[in-house]
């Protein structure tokens, strides 16, 4: 199996596994070019989030859950071939207490060690990930927004020199749904708090102005879905009353999108909108992430 999975190098495909707040990710793909090509994308939504303790660690029961659903994604991954299958985590496991517990027991069921990237790393990565498809002629400063389940980062560089500096902020959709969210489809009362929290998150910090501006992550992906590619203010406005008109079991049948994810979805997408004004620029929708960052660093 492994011998036939080969591509075109000679090389045998790549596996990355993206452990974040929200969801555990799985990709596999082989070299094709200067790129890739996607054999097996898969997602479940673990929500470490969730399961943090009031002395910041995360749960058992969540580290046994995502213990189990690693070595599935490792097996699926060796399937193809993937002899090399990489696990990263971000801000969850980077900031739970017990974290080093969490990595011990993914690696101890499936064999893999997960690394977990600092603040710069993911940055780096996502950035990577994220204009590696854009052509070019493409020029000027760009800014990477990735808003995930528990921290939101935001990478800005060119595609010549890559990341010139970036930020990370402990605010995530998973975070602002478990604080102010509490009612499904949430209240006004909700979506007013979770606004405020938001924007005193952002209020001191002084954004950069930027040539181009690219969301990534879950919340992202799942707007193309609803609005197209480009997230504009009112754009985004008009995808928060369709996400909260109805419950999430409705909108997620509506749009084919997971009812896990349409919970979290109004506080991200309210994340985007902000960050979007901030910057004065509209949010295309990446084609890329940490994954795909990392990746491109394994087949080069």
């Amino acid at each position: 199996m492994a011998e036939d999975a080969k591509n075109g190098n000679g090389k045998h495909p790549a596996a990355v596994i993206d452990i974040g707040s929200n969801t555990t990710r799985l990709l596999v793909a082989e070299k094709n070019g200067d790129s890739f090509r996607q054999l097996l994308s898969q997602r479940a939504f673990t929500r470490l989030g969730r399961g943090l303790k009031d002395d910041g660690s995360i749960s058992q029961k969540k580290i046994d859950e995502l213990a189990r659903t690693i070595a599935t994604q490792v097996k699926l991954a060796k399937v193809l071939g993937a002899d090399d299958v990489h696990a990263m985590a971000t801000a969850a496991t980077r900031d739970a207490t017990n974290g080093e517990e969490l990595v011990e027991s993914v690696e101890d069921q499936s064999g893999v060690r997960i690394e977990v990237l600092d603040e710069h790393d993911e940055a780096r990565l996502a950035f990577l990930g994220a204009t590696h498809s854009m052509q070019p002629d493409q020029a000027g400063t760009i800014a990477v927004v990735d808003v995930g389940g528990g921290s939101t980062e935001i990478a800005v560089g060119t595609l010549e020199e890559g990341v010139k500096w970036s930020t990370s902020f402990r605010i995530g959709s998973g975070m602002i749904t478990e604080r102010h969210i509490h009612s499904d489809p949430p209240s006004v009362d909700d979506l007013a708090a979770a606004r405020g929290a938001i924007a005193g998150m952002f209020d001191e910090f002084p954004f950069p102005t930027v040539d181009y501006a690219i969301a990534i992550g879950g919340s992202a992906s799942s707007m193309r879905r609803m609005v197209g590619n480009v997230l504009e203010h009112e754009t985004m406005e008009r995808a928060i009353r369709l996400i909260t008109r109805n419950d999430a079991s409705e909108v997620a049948e509506e749009f084919g999108l997971d009812p896990e994810r349409v919970q979290v979805l109004p506080a991200g997408v309210m994340i985007l909108e902000d960050i979007g004004d901030r910057l004065e620029r509209p949010l295309r929708i990446g084609k890329g992430g940490l994954r795909e960052g990392k990746l491109l660093e394994l087949l080069t």
